[in-house]
C-alpha cells in the first residue's frame, strides 16, 4: 500500500511524493501576465518539497477571468513569463502543472481584499459573464450572456489553444477547471443549465461541453503528460449535481484520456450549507476513485501529516492537494516527512536546519 512519500508515475511524469498545492488565486497580475509574485509564491513551495505545483486558475481568455487581476494564457505574449515560472519549479524538483479556467457567470469580480463583489458591465474594469443559460449566480451578479452554439465552439477552441501555449511554456501537467460554479460546471449542473439543445437537458447533453473540451485538449496535449480535471463532486443541494453523477462523469472522462480527477465540491449555489470539517471532501474522492477506477486527488481541510498519509494509505486518493495549509507553511512536506519519519527532499542549502 503506497504512502504519502511514495513517488507516483502517471504516463511519463513522476511525482517525487503524493503532495500537491491546490490552485489558489492570487489576484495579483496585470493584463494576465505572470510576474515575480507568482514565481516567489509557487517557487517557495517547490523548494519546500511539494511534488506537484498547480498554478492558480489561469484564464483562457480575458473575459474568463474571475477578477481583472487574474493570470492568463490567452496570448502568445504570456508564454515566456510562464516559462520563467516552470523553469524555477522544475529546477527545484517539482512538476509544473497549470490549471486552465474560465469563470463563466462568476467572472468580473473585485479582489477579495477589496470586497470581492461583482464588477458589473459598464463599471470600471467590469464586463459581462457568459453561461449556458441567462441565470445569474446570485442577485448581485449581472445576468450572463447565453452562449450560442458557435460561441461554445469558440470557448472550446480557446481551451485547446491555451493547452498548446501551456506545452510551449514548459508545463508537464494540465488540469481543466470544471468546478466551483465556473463555466464548465455551469454546463453540467442542472442548477445553472436550462438549455434545450444538445448542450442541455440530459446528463449526456449537460456534460457534452466538458467531454468535447477534453477531447480537443487531449489531441494537442502530449501523450507523455498527464491530463486532469477538477470537478465539483456535488452541488450540496437536492436536485443539483451529485456524487453518483460525478462517478459516471469520471468513467466517461477516463475513456477520453483523463488520468486523474481532482475532487472538490460546491461553488455553483449561493448560501448553501456545506458540512465543512477536516477532510470533508475526501469521501468524494474515495467514491470517484473506486466507482470509476480512476486516479483521484483529495482536497479540503487536509492539514495534518498523519491525516494526509492516512488518505493515501487507505486508498481514498492517489494525491493530496493542500491549499491554505501550504499558505501557512510552504515547507509543510519537509515538516511532514520528519513527523512521519520518511526521507525528506531537503535542499542542500537547508540541510543545516533539518
Amino acid at each position: 500500500m503506497p504512502h504519502l512519500f511514495d513517488p507516483l508515475t502517471i504516463r511519463g511524469i513522476t511525482l517525487r511524493n503524493r503532495i500537491g498545492i491546490s490552485p489558489m488565486c492570487q489576484y495579483s497580475y496585470i493584463d494576465g501576465f505572470s510576474n515575480d509574485w507568482q514565481i516567489t509564491h509557487l517557487g517557495a513551495r517547490a523548494v519546500g518539497g511539494v511534488a506537484l505545483i498547480l498554478t492558480e486558475a489561469t484564464s483562457i481568455e480575458p473575459e474568463g477571468r474571475i477578477s481583472p487581476f487574474d493570470v492568463g494564457i490567452w496570448s502568445d505574449d504570456q508564454i515566456e513569463p510562464l516559462a520563467r515560472l516552470t523553469r524555477v519549479l522544475k529546477s527545484n524538483g517539482a512538476v509544473a502543472g497549470i490549471q486552465l479556467a474560465h469563470a463563466g457567470r462568476k467572472a468580473s469580480s473585485a479582489q477579495p481584499w477589496n470586497g470581492g463583489k461583482p464588477i458589473l458591465p459598464g463599471e470600471p474594469l467590469g464586463w459581462q459573464g457568459v453561461a449556458p443559460s441567462p441565470i445569474p449566480f446570485n442577485e448581485k451578479h449581472a445576468i450572463p450572456h447565453e452562449l450560442s452554439r458557435s460561441e461554445i465552439k469558440e470557448k472550446q477552441t480557446a481551451f485547446i489553444n491555451a493547452a498548446k501555449r501551456a506545452k510551449e511554456a514548459g508545463f508537464e501537467w494540465l488540469e481543466i477547471h470544471a468546478a466551483h460554479g465556473y463555466l464548465i460546471h455551469n454546463f453540467y449542473s442542472p442548477i445553472s443549465n436550462q438549455r434545450t439543445d444538445e448542450y442541455g437537458g440530459s446528463f449526456e447533453n449537460r456534460t457534452r461541453f466538458l467531454r468535447e473540451t477534453v477531447q480537443g485538449v487531449r489531441e494537442v496535449w502530449p501523450d507523455a503528460y498527464p491530463l486532469a480535471v477538477r470537478i465539483s463532486g456535488t452541488d450540496w443541494v437536492e436536485g443539483g449535481w451529485s456524487i453518483p453523477d460525478s462517478v459516471e462523469l469520471a468513467i466517461q472522462l477516463k475513456s477520453e484520456g483523463v488520468d486523474l480527477i481532482d475532487c472538490s465540491s460546491g461553488g455553483n449555489v449561493p448560501r448553501v450549507a456545506i458540512p465543512e470539517g477536516a477532510g470533508y471532501q475526501v469521501p468524494i474522492s474515495d467514491a470517484v476513485r473506486h466507482g470509476a477506477n480512476v486516479l483521484t486527488a483529495a482536497v479540503g481541510m487536509i492539514t495534518a501529516p498523519a491525516q494526509a498519509d492516512e488518505i493515501i494509505r487507505n486508498g481514498q486518493a492517489d494525491v493530496v492537494l493542500l491549499g491554505r495549509e501550504l499558505l501557512r507553511d510552504p515547507y509543510w512536506p519537509l515538516h511532514a516527512a520528519q513527523v512521519l519519519k520518511q526521507p525528506a527532499p531537503v535542499p542542500q542549502q537547508y540541510l543545516r536546519a533539518f
